[in-house]
C-alpha cells in the first residue's frame, strides 16, 4: 500500500475521537482525511446534531482545504468507529462532484484499510448528473 494512504490513515484516525460538545452535538464518532492536489493532508471529524444540522467527518475535511484555497482533491480517507474505512454518502460525493466538475471521477477512496482496496469517485457515482 502508497505510503501516502498509511499517512491519511494516521491523520484521519488523530482526530477520531468521540465526544460530546453539548447536550444536543456530539462529534468524532467518524474522521477524515483527504489530500489535496498539493500534497497536504486536512482532517475533519462528523458532527451530528439533533436537528439534523451536523456534516459528514469528509465534508468537514474538504470544507478546512477550501477554508485553506485549495479545491482540487486527490485521495479519501474516512475511518469508522470500528476502525474501518468507507465511501463517502451521497452528500459528500456531490459536494466533490460539484467542487471538481468535470475532473472528479479520478478521486481516489480508500474503501477497505486493511486490504489496500480502493475505489474512484468515477466508479462509485456512475451517473452523476454532473458529467
Amino acid at each position: 500500500m502508497e505510503q501516502v494512504w498509511q499517512d491519511l490513515y494516521a491523520a484521519a484516525k488523530a482526530v477520531l475521537k468521540e465526544r460530546r460538545v453539548s447536550e444536543y452535538v456530539t462529534c468524532g464518532e467518524v474522521a477524515a482525511a483527504v489530500r489535496s492536489k498539493s500534497g497536504r493532508i486536512y482532517t475533519g471529524v462528523c458532527v451530528d446534531t439533533c436537528s439534523g444540522l451536523g456534516v459528514c467527518a469528509e465534508r468537514n475535511a474538504i470544507f478546512n482545504m477550501i477554508t485553506s484555497g485549495e479545491t482540487e482533491i486527490e485521495k479519501v480517507l474516512c475511518i469508522l468507529p470500528d476502525g474501518s474505512c468507507g465511501a463517502p454518502c451521497g452528500a459528500c460525493r456531490e459536494l466533490i462532484v460539484q467542487l471538481m466538475a468535470g475532473h472528479y471521477r479520478g478521486v481516489e477512496i480508500m474503501v477497505d484499510h486493511k486490504t489496500g482496496r480502493t475505489v474512484t469517485l468515477g466508479e462509485i457515482t456512475p451517473m452523476w448528473w454532473i458529467p
